[in-house]
């Protein structure tokens, strides 16, 4: 079990313009609600009248009743299945120890010696492990981070996915009608999303996407636009890739705040395979349930708290601000209020507003109830931004260790691989066999502009641990030790 201070106290984490969100909420599905019991109400007294006597008025609860059946048909959107992922596993020479990049860091010459203390004491306390891994050009001295090189990286990690996805599916790239590609820091022209598509040939009406610019919360972006796209084209396949670069985006200079995504970010990327045939139900691992999406770019201590720019020395980084934790807790409360209802048993959601309005009618001083996410999730995917983001969102949700295990691995094993990180995760929780028929699973990302992303899974069989994954080799050694 998860630890606590002894003057720990449980945060207000819910406000009333909470309580309005899920009030919002019940009203506009109230149709849907109601719809079933109104059914099970007309068919009895529809049976029971003499036909004879009152077949025009059978025939109109007849025809309402179909007309509701076919206006709530119309308005459910249509399944979409996960028919599997794959993860970029790099080459062990890239591996980049600790002391290898105090190592470096200090022979590259840029970095004072205050500078070079505090990267060390970051990488301490990160999380990370000794295995982790940095582009070939950040291998070298002097570093070579040019646009040839970040194309490198790029084509390393996208197709290294992209080849294992379509082998484990086997999947025609032609068959892809839909392509999405998020990288936040690396926008070349021609795009990501085009060098895919030269790459594996795809046809000429593919309907290909290439987001930037928005964090580490992306990768549920993606898969939000690619679903919303297997909404309206029908009986196809749709491609996710989420990754970030991070070989022109290395930060060469000495302000503190610049320095930390540095000692974080490391290569990573996926791929997942997405489609709204009715036939890969019997072979895709899961079905998508819910996407939430929350930005608070309105407030402008929110929009700046990720934020690239230069130095005064002319040296570009992504700064992170002291108020980041603050505001990640505020977006994910607002987020998963919104998400509450849609995955929470009743009997939570009636005690949770219950004690809310019994606070605010009657000024009680009774503790504000969190709801019990573990009732509703069998497994949590935390986005693995860096150590503090997994405390943070362990505490506020009162997870357990076991429930932020394979975030903390992945951040240790791999490093925060930003957009990408939670389908690391994923791969952990099959790879250790702990995935079953009927899970479901709570994917949480956080990124710049501020914004928080929730995506929900469900499993719909037993998943065995996959031939493709990028822990099968080592799987055996974790759980590690966290050792700070």
């Amino acid at each position: 079990m998860s630890t606590k201070p002894k003057n720990y106290t449980h945060p207000n984490f819910f406000k009333l313009k909470h309580v309005k969100l899920v009030y919002h909420y019940l009203i506009s599905n109230l149709f849907t609600f109601a719809l079933i019991p109104l059914s099970f109400a007309i068919i009895p007294q529809a049976l029971q009248m003499n036909y004879q006597n009152n077949h025009i008025t059978i025939i109109i609860f007849l025809l309402l009743l179909v007309s509701g059946y076919a206006v709530y048909h119309l308005n459910q959107s249509r399944s979409i299945y996960l028919v599997d992922f794959a993860c970029f596993f790099p080459r062990k020479r890239l591996h980049y120890n600790f002391h290898h990049f105090m190592e470096h860091s200090t022979l590259m010459g840029c970095f004072d010696e205050s500078s070079l203390e505090f990267q060390s004491k970051i990488l301490e306390r990160s999380g990370l492990g000794e295995q982790t891994i940095l582009p070939e050009s950040m291998h070298i001295l002097p570093p070579r981070p040019t646009l040839a090189a970040a194309r490198e990286e790029a084509e390393m990690v996208i197709f290294g996915s992209l080849d294992n996805l379509f082998k484990v599916t086997n999947v025609d790239p032609k068959d892809i009608g839909v392509l999405v590609v998020n990288c936040s820091l690396f926008n070349p022209t021609p795009s990501l999303s085009a060098m895919i598509v030269n790459k594996y040939k795809l046809r000429g009406n593919v309907r290909s996407f290439n987001l930037g610019g928005m964090g580490c919360s992306a990768g549920i972006i993606a898969t939000d636009l690619a679903s919303d796209m297997l909404q309206v084209h029908r009986n196809t396949y749709a491609i996710v890739v989420s990754t970030e670069n991070i070989t022109q985006n290395w930060y060469f200079g000495n302000q503190k705040s610049m320095l930390i995504p540095n000692c974080l970010f490391r290569v990573g990327g996926s791929a997942i395979l997405l489609s709204n045939r009715s036939k890969e139900k019997c072979r895709a691992k899961y079905k998508l349930r819910h996407i939430v999406r929350t930005h608070c770019g309105a407030n402008d201590k929110a929009f700046k708290c990720v934020y690239q720019e230069q130095d005064d020395e002319s040296n570009t980084g992504v700064s992170l601000s002291k108020d980041l934790m603050t505001i990640a807790g505020d977006a994910l409360k607002t987020n998963i209020t919104r998400l509450g209802p849609l995955v929470l048993p009743v009997s939570e959601l009636i005690i949770f507003l219950g004690t809310i309005l019994t606070k605010k009618l009657f000024s009680s001083k009774m503790k504000t109830y969190l709801p019990d996410f573990k009732l509703a999730f069998d497994h949590f995917c935390i986005h693995a931004g860096g150590r503090a983001i997994i405390d943070e969102l362990e505490r506020n949700l009162q997870l357990t260790e076991e429930d932020v295990e394979a975030s903390r691995m992945t951040l240790h094993r791999f490093g925060n691989t930003s957009s990408s990180s939670i389908w690391y995760e994923l791969a952990y929780i099959e790879t250790k066999g702990r995935m079953r028929k009927g899970h479901r699973v709570w994917q949480i990302a956080l990124g710049s502009g501020f914004k928080c992303n929730s995506a929900v899974w469900q499993s719909l069989r037993d998943v065995k641990p996959s031939q493709i994954s990028p822990w099968k080799d080592f799987i055996h050694k974790y759980p590690v030790k966290m050792n700070y």
